[in-house]
């Protein structure tokens, strides 16, 4: 076999192989002799088939075995030799004379075909001890504890029908029937029975539950309304609709009491275990805000550090990914690029670059896990196993034979364990400062492209290559 290198053009490397005619026999007849005393055919004893005859009847099916042995070993040698790290399998392209292959498959001619690779960029970590980051730290006041037990206690508190022809205050809860239409026919969600409102919560379209104010139990009244521009269901942003709505019962709250007796409605001993208890949970939501935005401006600033070549098959791949559901997203919604004040050119360049961020941050992430020895053990996989598996109620054992047998499916549980880790290593090495800032503050909203949002071991093989 000779292996020679015919191209190396930034990361894309290309081989010429040759397989000798003579090479290829020898590999065939040793094959042939190999399953000599295997075979059973008609007429022969075991072990006493003539080679020429099993050359006749399984030389093409046995040479296509030598031949995709021979490149398997092309790979490796190419791979091992050259001290390459592969970024994606290599690509192999066969000669397209098929007479070539046909002389080459009965090995009366040479076999040449070539290799093509894209290796992993070679560059080294850089030092960020000199990085600082601030780190935003919100602590639940006493005043926000209260405002949520609050908030809980209106929720669980009992309601009575109010005196029959009481007219509906704001705080009222009412059961009601709706049909609504818009532009005279019905709409799918536009429908509904025995509802609960409460006159004031804003949980109807703005609009609705003022129009139901001074309503009786019994009452027939139609609502006007339009949906705001924003509103989730694209095909009905901005229109206007009618509801004819059917009022069932009018209800008054009852006292809002916060005590004991409330705690042990949700299974605690006491306002003050409850009150801990909405402190604890509080609290963990505002980490994993805070270190969200951490961790984005962790990426920022490793972005800002980082320029090396690509593998330009990673980016092919991320982008596409990344494009298939901007195209479904703007199909969903019955949106254009024009609609979102851009052009479809415009569009690609920024989710290209998106893609080229997501696949840098991936390669950064997997060498500085690699650097660091950084694993994710069995046992973190199967917690994270369970946790997946508890989202799917009913349907556990079918959940968990799934990943247990699908090699892919567990890897992209481990892909983010590992890559959580490698971003506690990486922030071991910069300087964080805290700083106590408002709730409000801590989930203001930011103009944060999906580059700074997706972790990018989804999109490169952070994960696979630090631990392969």
């Amino acid at each position: 076999m000779q292996v020679i290198e015919t191209k190396s053009e930034g990361l894309k490397r290309e081989f010429q192989v040759v397989l000798p005619a003579t090479e290829l026999e020898s590999r065939l007849a040793t094959e042939l002799a190999g399953i000599k005393d295997k075979v059973q055919l008609k007429g022969f004893r075991p072990g006493k088939v003539p080679v020429a005859h099993l050359r006749k009847v399984y030389g093409r099916s046995v040479m296509a075995d030598v031949v995709q042995n021979a490149v398997n070993e092309a790979n490796q040698k190419i791979v091992e030799e050259n001290k390459l790290k592969l970024a994606l399998e290599p690509r192999v392209e066969m000669p397209e004379d098929k007479a070539e292959i046909e002389k080459a498959l009965d090995a009366k001619a040479d076999l040449a075909f070539k290799v093509a690779l894209e290796v992993m960029p070679n560059f080294d970590l850089v030092d960020i001890s000199d990085l600082s980051l601030t780190k935003l730290v919100v602590t639940p006041s006493d005043e926000e504890v209260g405002e949520t037990i609050t908030r809980m206690a209106t929720a669980n508190r009992a309601f009575t029908d109010r005196p029959e022809g009481t007219a509906a205050e704001s705080g009222d809860r009412l059961r009601i029937n709706f049909t609504g239409r818009i532009g005279g026919e019905p709409f799918e969600g536009g429908t509904g029975e025995d509802i609960n409102l409460d006159l004031g919560s804003g949980s109807f379209i703005p609009g609705f539950e003022e129009q139901l104010v001074g309503a009786r139990a019994g009452d027939e009244r139609r609502v006007t309304v339009t949906f705001p521009d924003s509103y989730g269901a694209e095909h009905l942003a901005g229109k206007e609709a009618e509801f004819d709505v059917v009022v069932k019962a009018v209800q008054s709250p009852g006292e809002l009491v916060v005590d004991d007796e409330l705690a042990k409605t949700f299974g605690m001993e006491s306002l003050d275990a409850l009150k801990d208890a909405v402190r604890s949970t509080m609290g963990r939501e505002f980490e994993a805000a805070s270190r969200q935005k951490l961790k984005k401006g962790l990426l920022d600033a490793l972005d800002a550090r980082y320029s090396f070549d690509l593998p330009p098959s990673l980016v092919h791949q991320e982008f596409a990914a990344v494009w298939a559901q901007v195209e479904e997203d703007l199909k969903r919604r019955g949106k254009t690029f024009a609609d979102e004040g851009t052009t479809e050119e415009e569009a690609t360049a920024e989710y290209r670059r998106i893609a080229e961020r997501r696949v840098r941050l991936g390669l950064v992430l997997a060498q500085a896990g690699e650097s660091a020895d950084i694993k994710v053990s069995d046992d973190e996989v199967n917690q994270a196993l369970i946790a997946r598996v508890r989202q799917f109620p009913g349907q556990e054992q079918q959940v968990w034979d799934f990943y247990r047998k699908t090699p892919q499916a567990l890897a992209e549980l481990r892909a983010p364990l590992f890559e959580e880790k490698v971003v506690d290593h990486v922030l071991g090495q910069v300087k964080l400062v805290e700083e106590p800032v408002s709730r409000e503050t801590l989930f203001a909203d930011e103009d944060e492209d999906e580059a700074g949002t997706k972790a990018p071991a989804e999109a490169a093989p952070a994960g696979e290559t630090a631990e392969a």
